[in-house]
């Protein structure tokens, strides 16, 4: 599933309405994800190296802009991870608001990361969201909520419901959907083990781009049709709408999907993003102590732990802010990103590539252009939002504006760290 998948879009609909909700999450992908993903296709099966995107990156600009790319997917990270545990609280409060209370949520926030990070230590094996029939329990819900919705045309637009807190308006909708169109990533680095790649790739993911749309589309094209105001959506409505349509089982399965998609999303996620700083600091990029293993179960302890003071510090930003600065850091590594697929082309056009952008050079520029206008967005809402005394793009800026500083920090500090371009140290994945 893409970012957890259909819970967590209710603020899209709340920011833009049902028709140009739709709309949003129909073009979004086109624009968005079929780009990203074809780029990381190309890079991850023509340099299937250790450290993925920036070891691309430092491969094709050097370890300057290696280290960007190192850090900005880090920091991006943060604001990221915290998110999960946002929707989990968001979801649990719709069944229990006793934990809306008092700052409650916060401490069952705190808890998701605290127990999620002690189980990657440990090594504890959690069932994977990659599971089909774990894919199948959560969808379950928005299946029954398709199907019960046309015996209930125009029914629901008188309901009372819950008031809504939300202040999400039609861009900050576009980025919550951005948010859910992303790690298509995941399917990219498998580009190498796909037969006939040229061919079969683009179509499979055109296809997976298909359904997963539809994922999204149909249970809000289902409640349109009975009648129920967009005012009504915030994070974790879709329970309470449940409830309406099809009673308190469905309101309580919906109320427990959203908990382990939030729960198990993140607990991946801690796996994937803690061997980040693992990487940099076998490069030398940070202090040697990050790449300290835990005996046993061999996961990078120190990684884990401070990753996890980060998501704890997050997480009473809130949902949309979170999405934004999200958006807003992903995005400058996925410019790095898409500049390396040009600068590579350019300057190792006789690479291995078993799957490639078509359009020659200019493809491969070309393709970087829909989802960096799409980021454009991100600038302009994190401008009018605010995070400690400055809006968040101010703080974004700092954040970015710290990467160079820690680099040059760093090069001072041990120059010996840094090899010309480490492809020697680079190992494929397995």
């Amino acid at each position: 599933m893409v970012s957890g998948g259909t819970y967590g879009t209710e603020d899209i609909v709340h920011g833009a309405g049902y028709g140009r909700a739709i709309l949003i999450l129909l073009i979004t992908p086109l624009l968005w994800s079929l780009p990203t993903a074809f780029m990381i296709g190309e890079l991850s099966s023509a340099l299937p190296f250790e450290g993925g995107y920036y070891a691309w990156v430092r491969r094709a600009m050097g370890n300057f802009w290696g280290f960007q790319e190192a850090w900005l997917s880090l920091v991006a990270s943060i604001f990221d991870m915290a998110i999960y545990p946002t929707l989990f609280v968001a979801y649990l409060t719709r069944m229990f608001p006793w934990f809306q209370e008092n700052g409650r949520g916060w401490w069952v926030a705190l808890a998701v990361v605290v127990a999620c990070a002690i189980l990657n230590i440990a090594g504890v094996k959690v069932v994977s969201l990659t599971s089909l029939w774990l894919f199948l329990a959560l969808s379950a819900p928005f299946v029954a909520i398709v199907v019960l919705a046309p015996f209930k045309l125009g029914a629901l637009v008188n309901a009372v419901t819950k008031p809504t807190t939300s202040t999400v308006d039609i861009l900050g909708g576009l980025l919550i959907c951005m948010w859910n169109y992303m790690g298509w990533d995941n399917a990219s680095t498998i580009a190498t083990e796909v037969e006939r790649p040229q061919r079969t790739y683009p179509r499979a993911m055109l296809v997976a781009v298909g359904i997963v749309a539809l994922s999204y589309v149909l249970p809000f094209a289902a409640m349109w049709a009975t009648g129920l105001k967009s005012t009504a959506w915030e994070t974790g409505a879709w329970a309470d709408i449940a409830g309406l349509l099809g009673g308190p089982l469905l309101r309580i399965g919906v109320v427990l999907g959203g908990m382990i998609s939030a729960f198990g999303m993140f607990n991946a996620l801690v796996m994937s993003y803690s061997r980040l700083p693992l990487a940099m600091a076998q490069d030398g990029m940070l202090p040697g102590f990050f790449g300290k293993l835990q005996k046993k179960s061999r996961a990078p302890w120190v990684a884990i732990v401070a990753l996890a003071i980060g998501w704890a510090m997050c997480l009473g930003l809130g949902f949309a802010r979170l999405v934004t600065l999200d958006i807003l850091l992903y995005g400058a590594s996925l410019l790095l990103e898409f500049m390396a697929l040009a600068v590579l082309r350019f300057r190792e056009p006789n690479l291995k590539r078993p799957f490639r952008v078509p359009g020659g050079l200019f493809g491969a520029i070309a393709i970087g252009i829909p989802p960096m206008l799409l980021l454009g967005f991100s600038v302009v809402r994190s401008e009018h939002e605010q995070i400690w005394n400055m809006s968040s793009f101010a703080f974004g800026m700092i954040l970015i504006a710290a990467g160079f500083v820690a680099y040059f920090v760093n090069h001072a500090l041990k120059p010996a760290g840094w090899s010309a371009q480490q492809e020697g140290k680079a190992q494929p994945v397995a």
